[in-house]
């Protein structure tokens, strides 16, 4: 059963709120994404408040990014393959077993790196092929007419997990070490009952195929995204943006323990900026009724180039919560349009595949940035690393105002 029927004139659309099935799908996704909010900011607090380094800190979040680039890929061909709801259902599971080894770990005493590392990039790969299953299975459990709606509230939902995550994760991490890898691994299990209830399946009807290509359907996803004209050009300024924030995110982090802050000091950094992408998430239906794509992703390397020098204003956490903020929510809009645009555009079977290669593009530079952030924190200071990556993003800038591809995206989004 599926309902990507369009509703007959004179039928009753019931509300997407009454849809049973997109409300467990969205709560349950929910609790799994929360989990790995959770355990992400327990990670460099494991680290840094337990005796490791910075550099360390680089290191596991590199492994945690890693999956962006060598998972990416197939992990979108083997999704369009796959029946949907048992990757993310083998994603919780293994996601889970992770979390398991670290909560074992630490309670006999042990802070082994290779250990974290292999854990973040193990949850990193299971999110991975979860997020493509659950955003391509969402056209396929709602209506056409609520699919903007549904990815607002998906993104609201997302923006949310980062806003509890962060401070659950600092709080449960003060409480004891181990625990915010507990809470996660317990977030896994809920997850799987909450997809176990659904009825509605995740995918189109396939037809038989013979022998299956994964190179050849990796390219077929390539391909039909490289002849996306905007979204080309509005991935790559992404992907350039996400480099910079790699460097911003480890330094808000570096500036609260410098000036004798606490992990909860922390999580009022990440609870205010949480506040601005869940603001922005909720308002973007707004702004993409009435701008078009291009003038949205203009405007966010613009805001963005303003406030990543002001981290280095004022040590506050609600001043660094505000910055935080603002490009959050700047952030969650321009996430809302691309992703809004491509599921209406795409088919249904090559989501998998067509979703995957814009997330390699636009957060494959993830793992790049976060190991180098961490060096040069490390070795050049604070002042000089924020300084290189605000020249960097005003660059983005100067290429998204001069830019015909970007141009060419002058649609509203509705």
């Amino acid at each position: 059963m599926t309902k990507t029927d369009v509703a007959e004139p004179g039928e009753a659309l019931e509300p997407l709120s009454k849809n049973r099935d997109f409300t467990l799908l969205w709560l349950g996704a929910g609790v799994s994404v929360l989990g790995s909010r959770v355990s992400s900011t327990a990670f460099p607090l494991l680290i840094l408040w337990q005796g490791g380094s910075i550099a360390s800190a680089g290191l596991v979040a590199f492994a945690a990014q890693l999956p962006n680039l060598v998972v990416q890929l197939p992990a979108g061909a083997l999704v369009d393959r796959w029946d949907r709801r048992r990757v993310m259902l083998a994603c919780d599971l293994g996601a889970g077993l992770a979390m398991a080894g670290v909560v074992a770990a630490l309670l006999l005493g042990h802070l082994w790196i290779p250990l974290l590392m292999l854990a973040a990039f193990v949850e990193g790969s299971a999110m991975i092929f979860y997020r493509l299953a659950e955003r391509a299975a969402v056209r396929n459990v709602v209506r056409p007419e609520h699919l903007s709606t549904a990815l607002s509230r998906n993104e609201a939902r997302g923006q949310a997990s980062g806003l509890l995550g962060s401070p659950l994760g600092s709080g449960l991490f003060t409480l004891l070490p181990w625990l915010p890898f507990l809470v996660s691994l317990a977030g896994r299990a809920l997850a799987c009952f909450s997809l176990l209830a659904i009825r509605t399946e995740f995918q189109q009807a396939r037809k038989p195929t013979g022998e299956r290509n994964l190179r050849a359907e990796i390219g077929a996803g390539m391909v039909w995204l490289w002849n996306q004209r905007f979204l080309r050009a509005a991935i790559s300024l992404v992907a350039g943006s996400n480099l910079v924030f790699q460097a911003t995110n480890l330094a808000v982090v570096l500036i609260i323990k410098q000036n004798d802050g606490s992990p909860m000091e922390l999580g009022v950094v990440s609870v205010v900026g949480g506040l601005g992408g869940v603001l922005g998430a909720m308002s973007g239906g707004w702004w993409l009724a009435r701008l078009p794509a291009s003038r949205i992703v203009l405007g966010a390397v613009v805001v963005w180039t303003a406030l990543v020098p002001m981290i280095l204003l004022s040590p506050n956490p609600v001043v660094l919560g505000a910055l935080s903020a603002g490009i959050a929510a700047v952030g969650a809009t321009t996430n809302l349009a691309a992703g809004v645009y491509l599921t209406k555009v795409c088919p249904d079977e090559m989501q998998g595949r067509a979703i995957s290669v814009a997330s390699l593009l636009s957060s494959g530079t993830n793992s790049l940035g976060a190991v180098a952030a961490g060096f040069a924190l490390a070795h050049a200071g604070l002042t000089t690393t924020i300084g290189v990556a605000t020249g960097f993003m005003a660059l983005l800038a100067l290429i998204a105002a001069v830019s015909p591809a970007v141009r060419s995206g002058r649609e509203p989004l509705k």
